[in-house]
């Protein structure tokens, strides 16, 4: 008799339990787990979690900046992060009012310069099953252990500098590092005028006058 084979198992954010992805998981034979997460949706193996974004909330998430910070923790506490992205493509352009070539420079940045795959799914039983599949081959073919795990990192003095100089304006990590390895402290940063701005790599004129302007606008207190 051939042995059973054992089963998959997915690690689940608690919060992930409500909507119809998990729905979906439950009609599959794996074995979900319901945890909260410190980082993704949905762990696969001890190398690979999985981020869910529908089109609407990537966009979102993409003007708030919460999306880079998500990419970076998954990262850290992860090999081979994965992020999904679910429904009708065509919406991505158009549900928000944001600028095209912004979205494709979010989409670039996370695939480039943070290694991270995008997979996009048009609904959530499709997302399900790209998730289930993912787990399968990562449990079953490639024999890869299930960890919740993300080990406390100690931030360092540039971890600082650089979260400093990415909460400018249209600034992401890879532009804040640009601006540190030209102005070498972030007081210089903050000290610099348009035009020396403007001799940052991917630092253009509108970013610059954005930033000066930021830095230089006298603080006005909102009445509640």
């Amino acid at each position: 008799m051939a042995e059973a084979q054992p089963k998959i198992k997915i690690f689940v954010d608690h919060r992930e339990t409500k909507n119809h992805v998990f729905l979906h998981l439950k009609d599959t034979d794996a074995e979900l787990t319901c945890e909260q997460l410190k980082t993704g949706d949905f762990i696969c193996s001890d190398r690979v979690v999985v981020e869910r974004k529908t089109v609407s909330d990537f966009v979102q998430s993409m003007i708030d900046r919460r999306i880079f910070r998500q990419v970076a923790e998954m990262k850290e506490c992860f090999e081979k992060p994965v992020l999904i992205v679910e429904g009708d493509v065509s919406r991505l352009f158009s549900d928000r009012d944001v600028h095209p070539n912004a979205i494709r420079g979010a989409l670039a940045s996370i695939a480039i310069d943070h290694h991270i795959p995008i997979i996009w799914t048009s609904d959530a039983r499709e997302t399900a099953e790209q998730i289930y599949w993912i787990a399968r081959r990562e449990q079953s073919d490639e024999k890869r252990s299930v960890a919740v795990r993300c080990p406390e990192k100690k931030k360092t003095t540039s971890d600082h500098q650089e979260f400093l100089v990415a909460g400018l304006p249209d600034i992401n990590t890879k532009l804040g590092r640009n601006l540190l390895k030209k102005f070498k402290t972030p007081r210089r940063v903050f000290s610099a005028d348009r035009k020396k701005l403007m001799k940052v790599e991917g630092i253009g004129e509108v970013k610059a006058n954005k930033i000066w302007e930021l830095l230089n606008s006298e603080y006005a207190e909102e009445k509640e």
